[in-house]
């Protein structure tokens, strides 16, 4: 069974080659334009690892990790941020992620993340 990455991206055309991308890889995916609860989104679509931007309405990718990393439940679940503010990379790094992808990504690297985090 393939793994699930739920895409966390409010721009329909990052959250489309994203979704696109990843199922051409083999990945089930799910892709969402924001959240305003994530453990409710969690239970939602049960993901094995999620990508997140950063700067989004509701809660901010950094939020989003910090929640999640918080919970022993969810500790475990690897998460990707991403941004196109690469200056505010050194002050991301606050946020408890497992890997920072800024934008414009390249895709196999990003992939090549994705398979790293997974394994």
């Amino acid at each position: 069974m393939s793994k699930h990455i739920l895409i966390i991206e409010d721009d329909p055309d990052i959250l489309s080659i994203l979704e696109i991308a990843l199922q051409l890889s083999g990945y089930q995916v799910s892709g969402i334009p924001r959240t305003q609860d994530i453990f409710t989104t969690i239970k939602t679509y049960d993901p094995d690892l999620i990508l997140t931007d950063y700067m989004m309405p509701g809660l901010n990718g950094g939020q989003i990790c910090n929640l999640l990393k918080s919970r022993e439940e969810t500790r475990d679940l690897p998460v990707i941020l991403m941004s196109a503010y690469h200056k505010m990379a050194i002050s991301l790094a606050k946020f408890s992620y497992d890997a920072y992808i800024p934008k414009p990504f390249d895709v196999n690297k990003l992939i090549g993340v994705i398979e790293k985090l997974l394994n």
